[in-house]
């Protein structure tokens, strides 16, 4: 093995294509429908809200799609991103297992976001577009679309999650540094916000509301398309870059991974990491354990239903398959902000559903728990979205201490956590509150599931 903390790759080994997973699956993904119809959405209907370009990757069975070089140019900014040994964590531990990260934190943004960011900035410029809209939860997805609209000479609208707005007041000011404009969500902008405020006046929002406000704004103004930060085929493609590059670091150490782990709100990071390593998984080259973490306030994957659901809270997308615990469910207003939605990714969710990938959850108090530990070893302090994913690793490098394994434990940090420091205050000073979402909220948010189609 490698005696490096860090490894990196040249520029000249960038990926040059990104990989989809669609072709290999264990079964066929499921088409996103018409909720009037229950038949398939066309590429004609996605044509109000996105480019043919990223219409046609949504839909793509090519196992491989060239990045254009204007991205690639882009993502040089800090691409190839390194791969780090997480040997201070291991001693700490007292594990023999090995502990790699892959810091996508490094990024101008902060975070993983920019991955996609970039290549739906560029598609969309191509296109003629002026404006794009957006939701963003914690603001990682905000922040990383201003910055790739201000490279490529377009405009950004950006509907925050209001808890959120109100917690990470510099994610917003970041955002218009780079030119953004950012509103709370809901808002008074639009039908959708303004139905969940004559409803709820005091709403702190979430992910579904801010994506409805969003999808509004682009489908009513026609220079403005939308880009989502998560959940979509074409999203999951463009952070494949994340694996691909991680597949390589490890053969550079000699390493091979037995354990992979990443959180998931709508599943984009962990996906970008985990699916080239699920494909060897499902192609039985690897018996790689892949985990995905969730936060047990928002349980999607350990408590939801896998059924057709919108993806967003007004019902202005179509209906896709999916774990969800009901487009009108509306989490507590925890600090990982990101993890904070009622569903996740179709691609992600039929890969759970067939085995090749497990979900489990946990509480606040824990995941900051592993964050301080992280941070007081590694030097890094994470977003809280990413300490779920810390949480994983620490907990699978402990199982390796109990039974002397010595696993390859590869985890996702998605994003730094320099604009949570008032998280990480009610965290140390012992006001953080864990949440537990009731079951019975769960069942509630359910009943208004679409009665069309049935579940599979």
């Amino acid at each position: 093995m490698s005696d490096n903390y860090k490894i990196v790759l040249d520029e000249k080994e960038l990926p040059t294509a990104w990989f989809n997973i669609m072709p290999e699956l264990p079964t066929p993904l499921a088409p996103p429908l018409n909720p009037a119809t229950g038949q398939p959405v066309t590429p004609d209907e996605l044509k109000v809200i996105f480019p043919d370009s990223l219409i046609a990757q949504e839909m793509s069975a090519e196992t491989w799609i060239e990045i254009p070089a204007p991205v690639r140019d882009v993502y040089k900014l800090w691409r190839p991103s390194p791969l780090y040994r997480a040997r201070n964590l291991e001693k700490a531990l007292k594990t023999p297992a090995r502990i790699y990260y892959k810091n996508e934190g490094v990024s101008p943004a902060g975070s993983h976001k920019p991955n996609t960011a970039v290549a739906q900035a560029y598609y969309n410029k191509e296109a003629g577009i002026k404006r794009l809209a957006t939701e963003t939860g914690a603001g990682q997805w905000g922040s990383a679309l201003s910055f790739a609209t201000s490279l490529f000479g377009l405009t950004c609208t950006v509907y925050m999650v209001k808890v959120s707005y109100n917690q990470k007041p510099y994610r917003k000011i970041l955002m218009q540094v780079w030119g953004g404009e950012v509103f709370p969500s809901p808002t008074d902008r639009t039908n959708a916000g303004r139905a969940i405020l004559a409803k709820n006046p005091d709403s702190n929002g979430s992910l579904g509301i801010a994506i409805s406000e969003a999808v509004e704004d682009a489908a009513t103004h026609e220079d403005t398309n939308y880009a989502l930060g998560s959940v979509l085929n074409h999203v999951l493609l463009h952070q494949t870059v994340i694996g691909l590059e991680t597949k390589k670091q490890l053969e550079l150490a000699g390493d091979k991974a037995d354990v992979l782990v990443g959180c998931v709100g709508g599943g984009s990071n962990f996906s970008g990491l985990c699916i080239p390593f699920a494909s060897d998984k499902i192609k039985g080259k690897s018996k790689v354990d892949i985990i995905c973490v969730e936060p047990t306030s928002c349980p999607t994957l350990t408590k939801g239903m896998y059924q057709y659901d919108f993806g967003d809270t007004a019902g202005l997308t179509p209906l896709m398959l999916m774990h969800t615990l009901g487009h009108t469910f509306e989490p507590p207003g925890i600090h990982a902000g990101g993890l904070r939605y009622h569903g996740d990714a179709p691609l992600l969710c039929n890969l759970v559903k067939s085995g090749v990938i497990a979900a489990k959850a946990y509480p606040q108090n824990p995941v900051f728990k592993a964050a301080v530990l992280f941070a007081r070893t590694e030097g890094i302090v994470p977003a809280p979205e990413t300490s779920h994913a810390i949480r994983g690793a620490i907990d699978e490098a402990i199982k390796c201490r109990e039974t002397g394994e010595e696993k390859c434990i590869v985890f996702c940090f998605s994003g730094h956590g320099h604009f949570d420091m008032a998280a990480y205050n009610d965290y140390l000073d012992g006001s953080l509150v864990d949440y537990e979402y009731p079951e019975d909220k769960i069942l509630e948010a359910l009943k208004d599931l679409p009665k069309f189609p049935t579940g599979i």
